[in-house]
């Protein structure tokens, strides 16, 4: 369907069922996103930290975690060229894998230190740690009730629901594989109290009671096991019409839809902030230089004339009720009953007065 070269030397996969995206990491540390419904890459970023090998997603935001060679564990989206957050969590021990659990709150590494540490991702915050015997912890799995799985040596321990949240004294099972080697892999499967483990001799399955989820729900894209090649496809076509867009992952999902509330204190702190920055950049700014106007109108006098403009002192106090006077004379002389109605007899000559 797709011919994607633009993954090279690939050692890990990730695939997000809601945004249709493949996520890929390898030897080059690059974290590539691929749109599996167009066939388009979406988006390429470079970790800086090194080959990495170990990469999953948090079921809950589509946010995924790289652990790489320096103890570090990056959180990365794919709208983001640099990563969200970014942890030490093991000291300068490699990561050798990860697990999140089905509601995002909780993030689980192993180390190459043989410590199994628990954290918080709410506050970014270790809680509490496990210690394994007989071989580096390179298989973690957490099932959908929440039990721990971890595959170290040629052992497998598994920890109950609540190891997470709170440290237990003693795990919940453990299986030995004798002359298996080192296990490589753990992961349960959905739905089913079964765990399978992948070492050198091959895999193998175990029961854990209580571990997988009882209820099956069926309206969920590719969940179903029982579904035949109809509701297959009726269930790909709904995916891809609820296909969400890859700038919508974020590490808070709730932001994504809502409206912004108004408060009345921080709208008057926000208004204060933008007023003062306002006269700070106006204070700041350099004087405007007058400009050689022509035609005379740069002579000093006329500047001096400009800035005296709004000056008022005694003087012209008198001459504005000088100029007030003459207009009043002149509007009472320019009436019907003022003087400028004997003006013409005046003017007139002694032989023509008798007409007036």
């Amino acid at each position: 369907i797709h011919r994607m070269t633009d993954h090279t030397d690939v050692n890990r996969l990730e695939f997000l069922p809601y945004h249709w995206l493949l996520a890929t990491v390898g030897q080059a540390g690059w974290l590539k996103y691929h749109d599996t419904s167009t066939g388009d890459l979406i988006s390429m970023h470079r970790s800086k930290l090194g080959p990495c090998s170990v990469m999953t997603q948090n079921p809950s935001n589509a946010i995924v975690h790289l652990g790489h060679t320096n103890g570090t564990v990056t959180l990365w989206s794919p709208a983001s060229n640099e990563p969200l957050v970014k942890m030490l969590c093991h000291g300068g021990a490699p990561i050798r894998s990860l697990a999140i659990d089905r509601s995002g709150t909780y993030m689980v590494t192993g180390g190459a230190d043989s410590y199994v540490r628990i954290w918080d991702l709410r506050m970014y915050r270790q809680t509490h740690s496990y210690s394994v015997v007989g071989g580096v912890p390179c298989g973690l799995d957490i099932s959908q009730r929440g039990v721990l799985g971890i595959g170290h040596g040629s052992h497998a321990t598994f920890w109950g629901p609540n190891a997470i949240k709170v440290k237990a004294k003693e795990p919940y099972m453990r299986h030995e594989m004798p002359g298996c080697g080192p296990v490589e892999t753990l992961r349960f499967r959905p739905f089913e109290d079964v765990c399978g483990i992948g070492h050198q001799k091959g895999v193998s399955s175990i029961v854990i009671p209580g571990s997988g989820e009882a209820n099956l729900d069926t309206t969920e894209y590719n969940i179903n096991p029982y579904q035949d090649t109809r509701q297959r496809r009726e269930g790909e076509v709904r995916a891809l019409l609820d296909k969400l867009s890859p700038d919508m992952i974020a590490l808070d999902p709730g932001t994504v839809g809502t409206v912004e509330s108004s408060d009345p204190y921080l709208r008057r702190e926000r208004i204060q902030d933008l007023e003062e920055e306002a006269n700070r950049r106006k204070e700041n700014e350099p004087k405007k230089k007058e400009k050689n106007k022509m035609r005379g109108r740069s002579k000093i006098q006329k500047k001096i004339g400009r800035k005296q403009k709004n000056v008022i002192d005694e003087q012209i106090l008198k001459l504005r009720e000088a100029r007030e006077q003459e207009r009043k004379e002149e509007k009472r002389a320019k009436s019907p009953g003022g003087k400028n109605m004997n003006k013409p007899k005046d003017d007139a000559p002694a032989a023509l007065k008798r007409f007036f």
